[in-house]
């Protein structure tokens, strides 16, 4: 009876985590995704063509170069980066706070507008370009999301992919949300409600940073 007893408090404890970290990759990916850049304005770019399928197909193409990321920091730098995670939840803490910082900053400015540049037909091309070529987002891997992977690999493999699926999660739904948008006259997604998000978002990586440092703070003492 102790052994079942002990399995299932084992299991509890297992969904809950899965089901935490999940929700860390879907709030955090957001965070990034909804940030005004070159992959968003492909997103809108290519809805004026292809309608509410741009969105997903961005995100796939978008989603194509962090698989490779990913799998570079599982078999590359997660040993290396285990051996200094008490630096690493600092850097990491500080990384939230000055993203979020960052994302309240341009909220209150930012905008969807279509850049007009026909660049990339492709939706899918786009979507990998725009990322590969865009500063903020290898920022946002070598601090934010390369410590979470390293924070979830800790729990085990299946605990990082976890993260990386609610991250992806957060991706095409955003995408989605804003080529459905378009696709019907800005009616689900208005410039200000946009803002409002992006607001939230900048909030949400603040206080997400000031508990990351924290926990790092805690376990150097």
């Amino acid at each position: 009876m102790l052994d079942i007893i002990q399995a299932g408090e084992a299991l509890s404890g297992s969904i809950a985590t899965i089901a935490m970290t999940f929700s860390i990759g879907l709030t955090v990916g957001l965070t990034g995704a909804v940030a005004p850049g070159p992959t968003l304005l492909a997103t809108v770019n290519s809805s004026l063509k292809d309608g509410w399928l741009a969105g997903p197909k961005v995100a796939a193409g978008h989603a194509l170069i962090e698989i490779v990321i990913f799998l570079l920091i599982v078999k590359g730098l997660a040993v290396t980066m285990q051996q200094y995670s008490r630096s690493i939840a600092l850097i990491g803490g500080l990384a939230l706070i000055a993203f979020g910082i960052l994302t309240m900053r341009d909220s209150k400015s930012a905008t969807m507008a279509s850049s007009g540049d026909g660049s990339y037909t492709n939706p899918y091309l786009a979507g990998f370009l725009t990322s590969a070529a865009n500063p903020y987002f290898w920022i946002w891997w070598l601090s934010i999301g390369s410590v979470l992977i390293v924070s979830g690999l800790e729990a085990g493999l299946i605990v990082a992919a976890i993260f990386m699926i609610g991250h992806w999660s957060a991706d095409f739904g955003w995408y989605l949300l804003v080529s459905s948008s378009l696709e019907r006259g800005r009616s689900l997604l208005s410039p200000e409600n946009y803002r409002r998000i992006l607001g939230l978002c900048g909030i949400f990586l603040i206080l997400f940073g000031i508990y990351y440092l924290g926990s790092g703070i805690g376990v150097v003492g």
